[in-house]
């Protein structure tokens, strides 16, 4: 059985929306070490349709700049979950409407081979969490105050709860903190 892997960049204050506009400054050759680590070690990619729309249009274009892990991120398998997505468009993607989401995620679960990843938290994740399907929560904390942003940031949702238990940390000099965190025992 793949264990399903959440990576998600978190600022000081509970904001996750548009990273790229305040994580650059941390992402130096460790984090980068770490990133590259974890995508080598799965196996697919699992993504609601937002971060597909953003990957999709922006990886394409990056694999010059980033060398074999753009080519990575372009040719592992790809799950989006979205009712409306009819023709993907970017390398091996599969489309899993939302109220197939849970049958079809714990059949890729189950099956052999790497774990499988997950960039940012919202909708898809708040499912996983809620039906026991995700396995690992890795939270990059920033030492940054971002201010306000989307509603849908992941510690702005109405009626979702979950605890989880610190499985390990890694720090970086920056000051990013991985939190490595497991669904608690119930």
């Amino acid at each position: 059985m793949r264990k399903i892997i959440n990576s998600t960049y978190v600022s000081l204050d509970g904001v996750i929306g548009n990273p790229q506009n305040w994580t650059s400054a941390y992402f130096q050759d460790e984090a980068a070490a770490y990133a590259r680590e974890l995508l080598f070690s799965c196996g697919a990619l699992l993504m609601g349709r937002a971060t597909f729309d953003g990957f999709s249009q922006a990886w394409p274009a990056m694999e010059e700049a980033t060398g074999d892990f753009g080519v990575r991120m372009n040719g592992l398998p790809h799950y989006v979950v979205s009712d409306s997505l009819k023709k993907p468009g970017w390398g091996d993607t599969t489309a899993i409407p939302r109220a197939e989401a849970v049958a079809a995620i714990t059949e890729l679960r189950e099956q052999d081979g790497q774990d499988i990843l997950q960039y940012g938290f919202g909708p898809v994740s708040r499912t996983l969490v809620a039906h026991g399907l995700l396995d690992e929560l890795r939270l990059w904390i920033h030492p940054v105050l971002v201010g306000p942003d989307a509603p849908e940031d992941m510690l702005n949702v109405k009626d979702f709860s979950a605890s989880f238990e610190l499985a390990g940390t890694t720090t970086f000099k920056t000051g990013v903190i991985v939190a490595t965190y497991v669904p608690a025992e119930k």
